[in-house]
This record gives C-alpha cells, structure tokens and sequence, in this order.
C-alpha cells in the first residue's frame, strides 16, 4: 500500500488516499487513532460510478462513523473510475439501457453478466486492501462492510472471515445465485430497502432478506425511492455497527 495524499477533513478526521496494486482508495480515520488506541474498521461500499463522483456522499459517511469512533475506507471497484473498462460490463450495461428503454423485463442472463464479473473481480481486491489496511498502526478490527452493489457484500461476508458485520442496501439486481451464497452469511446484518426504489425488484430484495444464514439479521424499510433513504436510516445503521464492532 503507497500513500498519496494526505489531508484533515476537519472535525478530527485524517483522510489519506492511497495505491494498492494499482487499484485507488482512500482510508479516513480519527487523527486519534495510534498504535496504541486502534480503532474498529468499516468499508465503504458503493456504486460503479466511481470513486470522484462518489466522493461527497463517501466522505459523509466518513465523518459520522469517525464522530462514533471508526475508521472507514473504500476502494475503486474494477471497470469503473480511471481504471480500465471491463468489456463484458461494458456490454451488459448497455444490454441493460436498452432492455429499459424497450420497456422489456431484465432477464437473468443480463443480471450475470452485469453484476457476476464484478463480484469475481472486486472481492479479492477487498479482501487485499483488507489485510493492508490492518497491517497499519491505529487501525484494528472488527472489521464492518456498509453499503454497496448487495452482491459484493455478500460475497463478501460469506467469505471473508475478518468481517463481523455488515449492512446492506438493498438496491441493485441480484443474481440468482447469490441467493444460495446468502444461506453461507452468518454475520449480523442490517438490511436497508427502499419500497419504492424504481430500478429494484422488491420481492428478490425481500426474498434474499429470507435467504440470509444469520441468526440476527433486521431488516429497515422504508417508503421512497433509491436516493430517497431518510436520515434516521443512517443513525439506525451507525447503531447497528457501535453494537456490533464496539
């Protein structure tokens, strides 16, 4: 891991961007956070809208979890931002627009494609920034996962055994497989489901929920589209992780 920048966010948060194997990521933490008194870890998930148009809602999110005491981090995902484009997602986004614009239903072949290579692609390069990211002084588990394309969460937590929590937003297609790698999650959740959300099918998001292996799992939903999600959603997840990661 090469930093690249460093910089105080104000309000006691250090943020440093950073290169692991070429890939982008920034890392924020407490300024207090020392080798002497590390502190617990979220990553950040998001969108593949990359890492610069993502920036202002990562870096809120940022600053309430170093208000609580945690250290956050996030990584480019893989065909997105400056980084290479992946021609089969390239592909399977505009098989999607145009399935949208014909008004046709977005069949299961599509959904593999578009979101199966990303999960194969991005879930070993978390779990390396993972590892180089606890090598650091001041940063220790537990280790959450928050937000994000659902499948690499999933994918995620069923593997990664450093995670001890995650929260999940429920807003993007689902492969059908990954309902079978949601029975291997074990972890606590905490689920959040827009019921209005336009570009989510709510009954696999609701099915999915059912499909989770883990003994506590809640799931929060609420009126309103994607972008819609209420501030008291934030607060009930930021409880969600100080219970869990604390």
């Amino acid at each position: 891991m090469r930093f690249t920048s460093e910089q105080p966010l104000g309000d006691g948060v250090l943020e440093r961007e950073f290169t692991l194997d070429g890939i982008p990521g920034i890392l924020w933490a407490p300024a207090t956070a020392a080798a002497s008194a590390p502190v617990p870890l979220i990553l950040l998930g998001h969108p593949t809208l990359g890492l610069r148009r993502m920036y202002p809602r990562l870096a809120a999110r940022a600053r309430h979890a170093a208000a609580d005491g945690f250290a956050t981090a996030t990584v480019e995902l893989p065909g997105s931002g400056d980084r290479p484009r992946l021609p089969v997602l390239e592909q399977a986004r505009a098989d999607l627009r145009r399935a949208y614009e014909a008004g046709r239903p977005v069949d299961e072949e599509i959904i593999d494609a578009l979101v199966l290579p990303l999960v194969e692609e991005a879930v070993p390069e978390w779990r390396a920034a993972l590892g180089a990211l606890l090598a650091l002084p001041g940063i220790g588990g537990p280790v959450g996962y928050s937000g994000g394309v659902i499948s690499i969460g999933i994918r995620l937590a069923a593997v990664e055994p450093r995670i001890a929590a995650a929260g999940l937003f429920a807003g993007s297609l689902i492969p059908r497989v990954m309902f079978e790698e949601a029975r291997r999650v074990t972890v606590p959740l905490h689920v959040l489901l827009q019921w209005d959300d336009e570009g989510n099918d709510r009954q696999a998001a609701l099915d999915l929920f059912d499909a989770f292996g883990s003994e506590e799992k809640s799931l929060h939903a609420n009126m309103g589209g994607h972008t819609g999600v209420p501030e008291f959603a934030g607060e009930a997840a930021a409880r969600f992780f100080t219970r869990h990661l604390k």
